[in-house]
């Protein structure tokens, strides 16, 4: 295994790095601020061929693989975590599944807008009854009616709901069924009978419109099934193992700035007369952030190269399963512990709202609850240890 980047990889990350300063640093405080949210953003970014990194050429995209992408989700995150997660929902979970899933006809059809930013995506898996149980409590039902399925319910918290023009929407095909008796659809928003309930109001990825969206007899064609019907917990499945590897990149990014941010302070801030980097208890925290930092990216770096082999529909157990469950888990702790050091060196400056690291402290909390919980996490991680061992605990 290879623990650092090849030159054309480095090459990726250095250019979306600083790509990253000049476009979307300058949009960070503004967004914490005012919870703005930069309508031209994923346009602009498509422009510049930062959305369908993994998409083919051919379609408007970078023809990279998913190892590459997670360099300039990196990248991103270091420079502003809330326009990284903006982006991130519609390239991985909404873009990237359905260049996974979909037939050439669905392909061909949604993924260059999506490419071009001329459509923004999303998904909607999460609902206001269905979080950490999201498959066996989801009440949103599909029901076919013709060349239509007639879609009725809500989703909760879904991150660019309130904006999306595209939708990868899961729903009861057959509710007698349970988990397996889900389906996964490509919504359009622009149909009647779709509506966003709310916007809500977060304290932390400020800017990154998260709602409660609404499907009131949503006729949705059935060419845009998105696999077979009942067969969506495999897009489900196999999409959140990749969601996990893909967006802990971010937050690997806004712990290298914080360590940055961090050590700039401690080399300028004086006390007792001298810098405060001087002393061995700051010293500590930094070199505890340091490792924190370094053992996360190599963990997330293992686990988005082994998610470029997964096959199509692979995902949602075994090795891959327990590999992104642990990267995610540990990365998620990772930035809690990083973050709450940072605002430690800082000081009184590090609990005022507009200061960086404050911005980030924030921010970091999510990373334990978006895309399953940590609790969540851990049963995953110590199922897949029973089973390898040939334990059956249930």
């Amino acid at each position: 295994m290879q623990f650092s980047l090849t030159d054309a990889q480095r090459a990726i990350q250095d250019a979306a790095f600083r790509y990253a300063e000049r476009e979307l640093h300058p949009l960070f405080a503004r967004m914490d601020d005012e919870d703005w949210f930069p309508e031209d953003l994923i346009a602009k970014l498509g422009a510049a061929g930062y959305c369908g990194l993994t998409a083919p050429e051919a379609l408007g995209g970078a023809g990279m693989d998913l190892f590459s992408a997670g360099l300039v989700a990196e990248a991103f995150g270091y420079w502003n975590t809330n326009a990284a997660f903006i982006w991130g929902p519609h390239e991985n979970l909404c873009l990237n599944n359905i260049l996974r899933n979909g037939t050439e006809e669905q392909i061909a059809r949604f993924i260059p807008d999506l490419c071009a930013g001329r459509s923004i995506g999303a998904l909607g898996l999460t609902e206001p009854g269905a979080g950490s149980d999201a498959l066996g409590s989801m009440a949103l039902k599909a029901v076919r009616d013709g060349d239509d399925y007639v879609l009725n319910g809500r989703k909760m918290f879904i991150s660019n709901g309130p904006v999306a023009d595209l939708v990868l929407t899961y729903a009861k095909t057959a509710p007698d069924r349970g988990a397996h008796g889900i389906s996964a659809f490509i919504v359009e928003t622009d149909v009647p009978g779709f509506s966003v309930a709310q916007k809500l109001n977060k304290m932390g990825w400020r800017g990154c419109p998260t709602g409660e969206l609404v499907f009131d007899d949503v006729r949705v064609p059935a060419r845009n099934l998105l696999g077979a019907e009942n067969q969506g917990v495999a897009v489900v499945m196999s999409g959140l193992d990749i969601e996990r590897a893909f967006l802990g990149l971010p937050y690997i990014g806004a712990a290298q700035r914080c360590l940055d941010l961090s050590l700039d302070h401690a080399a300028t801030r004086r006390q007792f007369g001298r810098p405060i980097g001087s002393f061995q208890m700051i010293q500590s925290h930094l070199a505890e952030m340091y490792a924190q930092i370094e053992a996360a990216r190599t963990f997330a770096y293992r686990t988005l190269a082994a998610c470029d082999a997964m096959a199509r529909g692979e995902g949602g157990r075994g090795e891959i399963h327990k590999l992104c469950a642990g990267s995610v888990l540990f990365g998620a702790e990772m930035i809690a512990k990083v973050t709450d050091l940072a605002v430690q060196i800082h000081g009184g400056m590090g609990f005022i709202w507009e200061t960086e690291v404050n911005r980030h402290y924030r921010n970091a909390k999510i990373a334990s609850i978006g895309g399953g919980t940590t609790e969540v996490r851990r049963l995953i991680i110590a199922e897949e240890l029973f089973r390898a061992r040939g334990h059956a605990l249930s």
